[in-house]
């Protein structure tokens, strides 16, 4: 799908945001020994939809919506969080890291691409952008 407008891209970084929430619960069920961080990393998902949508209805107008301030396309920040019933959890951290990084150029790609026509939308993607970077080192301790 193609994202172009600011209510495609957001409701696309939603559906990111559950998804990879609901990936960390499934992961916080299966493996006792990262519960505590998957579950928060979770919570912490759910708080970015929230803070993303504050700052989107916080400036959205007609004349932004209107224009096609995006031009990317979905799949290519398209997230997997199916795991099959032996992963290991190695292979669970890896998979998990291998999201966040997509999750966070899908955030870098939609701050760039916005931050000449809003500031509050870009600047809450790239506040993501940094809480994705500490996970994935949090991951890697893991």
């Amino acid at each position: 799908m193609k994202l172009q407008t600011a209510s495609a891209t957001i409701s696309f970084s939603k559906h990111l945001e559950d998804e990879s929430a609901k990936f960390y619960e499934d992961l916080a069920q299966r493996y006792a020994a990262g519960k505590d961080a998957f579950l928060s990393f979770a919570q912490e998902n759910r708080k970015n939809i929230v803070q993303i949508e504050r700052a989107y209805y916080g400036v959205i107008t007609d004349a932004i919506e209107g224009c096609f301030a995006f031009d990317m396309e979905s799949d290519d920040h398209s997230i997997e969080t199916k795991l099959t019933d032996s992963a290991s959890y190695s292979d669970a951290v890896g998979r998990a890291i291998e999201m966040e990084e997509k999750i966070g150029k899908f955030y870098t790609d939609a701050a760039e691409q916005s931050k000449a026509l809003m500031a509050d939308v870009p600047r809450a993607f790239m506040l993501i952008v940094r809480k994705r970077n500490d996970r994935i080192a949090k991951l890697r301790l893991l």
